[in-house]
């Protein structure tokens, strides 16, 4: 199944199964571009890892950490597929970081890496919005990272099956495929990823782990069209404008 949350032409807010250009809800046909999407869940929290992809680590001069780079994203950050997205005023660069997302299903703490998968719902897209002129400046990255918006998720959680262990996975900018790798090539894995969050906070149904970014991310400009497209997910876009 891949998870949609959508409000109808009454205003309400339904879940259904997406399939191709058509929403399913109970005995009814929705046509996607007659909607509006919405971020599939409702995390009280993104927890976020750098310097996941070795050639990511290499492009920033950096190396891949001996244990995950965390950093967290709040719920203000999240946006929706085809969300319409102001820059922020003054920065000179937003860059876009396409990123796989581990939806967590149950409420969980002190995770074993054997019991890891158990706790996913299933997997959606993210782009992990990073204002470098402010992360450059400090240390626990909240204006850098946590601005509204920062993080548009989407459009769909998919179950597990229908996401392969190499999906891959794009950033495309406009017409320009900017970011292009596979989820195999993460340098700590899911399950190392829930064992090791979970030592330290409890994870809530619908929270999300940003698994990180691989080589390629890049500015955003007034007037881009932004896609983050995973291999069996689908295709998360937004529109950036300035603000």
């Amino acid at each position: 199944m891949r998870r949609v949350r959508f409000k109808d032409e009454d205003g309400s807010v339904l879940i259904g199964e997406m399939k191709g250009d058509e929403i399913e809800h109970e005995d009814n046909i929705y046509r996607v571009d007659e909607v509006d999407i919405l971020a599939p869940v409702k995390p009280t929290k993104l927890v976020c890892i750098g310097l996941n992809y070795q050639d990511h680590a290499e492009e920033t001069g950096r190396e891949v950490p001996d244990r995950p780079k965390l950093f967290l994203k709040t719920p203000n950050t999240v946006a929706a597929h085809q969300d319409t997205i102001e820059l922020l005023k003054g920065k000179k660069r937003i860059d876009h970081e396409a990123e796989l997302g581990v939806v967590i299903g149950k409420r969980c703490k002190n995770v074993d890496q054997e019991d890891a998968m158990d706790k996913v719902m299933g997997f959606t897209c993210v782009n992990d919005l990073s204002n470098r002129d402010d992360q450059r400046r400090e240390q626990n990255w909240v204006r850098g990272k946590a601005f509204d918006s920062a993080a548009p998720i989407g459009p769909v959680v998919a179950e597990k099956k229908h996401v392969p262990k190499d999906a891959e996975i794009r950033a495309i900018v406009n017409d320009e495929v900017r970011q292009s790798s596979t989820i195999d090539q993460l340098a700590f894995s899911i399950e190392e990823l829930i064992d090791e969050i979970t030592t330290y906070m409890t994870l809530e149904r619908g929270d999300i782990i940003s698994t990180g970014t691989p080589s390629g991310v890049g500015p955003i400009e007034d007037g881009d069209e932004v896609s983050i497209d995973i291999e069996g997910i689908g295709t998360l876009r937004n529109h950036f404008i300035k603000s």
